[in-house]
């Protein structure tokens, strides 16, 4: 799929100075979408502007069933299965299903990052009947009509870790805000290649709408704040170990000397990335940085070919989503509230309208990542 160009004001402005300091691409940022940026503040803090309070825009149910206090049975139907993230995520809801004791969860979806394979799932569920569909889009409009009929059918419908258009869902259960990760991606890349240095970005696809989210916050933040850093290309490997392998590969083939780091933008093209500088014999001259779960990084990590992983734990963000979910079934979460208790998460708040915020990213590293086992 052809890089998207930046359409909107705010991008194109972003993409422009981004250009005029010197990095790579003029008007486009491969697998960013469209949409505003807001960039945090350069120094530790990442400050900023408090957000004006925005009303609900997400979608409700037609006549749902009453269900305050009763069993419910919720399908959970991320973008693949089989993959140690989703894993983790299907552990922390059954985690949450076994402590509420009134809900029934299953995990079920394709085992390629399909979007046309996950719109056939969740349909299929749809038919059978299931009181709530949880749900991490691989695109987040082709999503958007199945998750609508299953609104119209009266069904609850909570996303997780990559949204739909609001409309089609009623809240979305954010890992980490979009600028938050933005950062930490760009502060730690800049720390290891320095200033100057050149990177490449191994993604899923072009429209997987958190990554999608996540490489232009990184665009406008590195604009404001490592402008001499230099992007050198995007490459898709659809969340795929063998093909994330190959691509970092190619890109260390490619660009040879000139390629100081590689961002992976998924749990399996990290590790992969890493896998390939590895192969390449050429840890501690190509920097790794990307977003992927802990044991799997483990051994790059101790090897010391590995400094920095961001991530959240999508233990707790399944387990947040399967809270939510309980929640607008008992109506104690509705359209203008300002925060929702997540049991052991405590208390969670409710931004952007409809967006349920898990906290901010965590960075991974040799002195914590054996504390961790997901």
């Amino acid at each position: 799929m052809k890089a998207k160009l930046l359409t909107s004001t705010a991008a194109t402005i972003v993409a422009l100075a981004f250009a005029a300091s010197g990095a790579h691409a003029a008007s486009k940022w491969d697998g960013a979408d469209d949409l505003p940026t807001s960039p945090l503040a350069c120094d530790a803090s990442g400050a900023a502007a408090p957000a004006a309070a925005k009303p609900y825009d997400g979608g409700q149910p037609t006549n749902p069933p009453d269900k305050v206090g009763k069993e419910i049975t919720l399908v959970d139907v991320p973008k693949l299965i089989g993959i140690g993230y989703f894993n983790a995520t299907s552990k922390g809801m059954q985690d949450a299903a076994k402590e509420l004791g009134n809900v029934k969860v299953t995990t079920d979806g394709p085992t390629e990052a399909k979007i046309d394979e996950q719109i056939k799932f969740i349909d299929n569920y749809i038919t059978r009947g299931v009181d709530g569909i949880l749900f991490a889009a691989n695109d987040p409009v082709a999503i958007a009509p199945v998750l609508k009929k299953a609104l119209s059918k009266g069904i609850h419908v909570v996303g997780y870790d990559a949204n739909s258009t609001p409309d089609a869902r009623e809240w979305f259960v954010n890992q980490a805000q979009f600028n938050g990760i933005g950062k930490a991606m760009m502060d730690s890349m800049a720390k290891e290649i320095g200033e100057d240095g050149s990177f490449a970005i191994v993604t899923s696809t072009f429209t997987t709408p958190n990554q999608a989210r996540w490489i232009a916050e990184m665009q406008a933040y590195a604009a404001k704040c490592h402008p001499k850093m230099n992007w050198l290309e995007t490459v898709e490997a659809q969340e795929d170990n063998n093909l994330s392998f190959n691509q970092a590969t190619t890109l260390i083939n490619k660009y040879g000397d000139k390629l100081k780091g590689l961002f992976g933008m998924t749990s399996v093209a990290t590790p992969a990335s890493a896998e390939a500088v590895t192969k390449a014999g050429l840890c501690g001259k190509v920097a790794v940085v990307g977003l992927a779960t802990p044991n799997a990084m483990k051994p790059y990590v101790n090897a010391g070919c590995v400094k920095s992983v961001v991530l959240w734990n999508p233990v707790d963000l399944g387990y947040a989503a399967t809270y939510v979910m309980r929640a607008v079934v008992d109506g104690k979460l509705k359209p203008g509230a300002t925060s929702v208790e997540a049991g052991k998460l405590g208390k969670l708040n409710v931004v952007n309208g409809s967006e349920i915020l898990l906290g901010p990213p965590f960075i991974y590293n040799k002195s914590n990542v054996d504390k961790f086992d997901f």
